[in-house]
């Protein structure tokens, strides 16, 4: 389950995984973040806030995240992952080979520093 909302004024999408993300989550955000891009050419950031990882619910779930990041990483400017997850704490550098976006990992306790670092320019 995740929640997100859209920071309008900043162009920064924030979400906030609570459990495994389900093709629903997946759609939900998508809508969002293509509701604002119909308006404006690209996201300034992407902030994903979350103590622990939980994974996927099933496999539409994780298809439903990889058709995001697919059909978006070239929109979205910086990715701030905000977690303890060790296994995400690695992701900038894996991820750096297939998409566009800059990627930084933070600490979750480092909410303000990571939202400071997408609003940067």
């Amino acid at each position: 389950m995740i929640t997100h909302k859209m920071l309008a004024d900043d162009a920064i999408a924030v979400v906030e995984p609570s459990g495994p993300l389900s093709a629903e989550d997946l759609e939900s955000l998508t809508k969002s973040v293509d509701t604002y891009l119909e308006s404006h050419d690209c996201l300034k950031g992407l902030l994903i806030h979350t103590q622990q990882f939980s994974g996927w619910e099933d496999l539409d779930g994780l298809m439903h995240h990889f058709k995001f990041v697919k059909d978006h990483h070239r929109k979205i400017r910086k990715v701030a992952l905000v977690t303890d997850s060790k296994l995400v704490s690695i992701a900038p550098r894996l991820a750096s080979h297939f998409i566009a976006a800059e990627i930084r990992s933070f600490d979750y306790d480092a909410y303000d520093d990571a939202l400071a670092w997408v609003r940067s320019e």
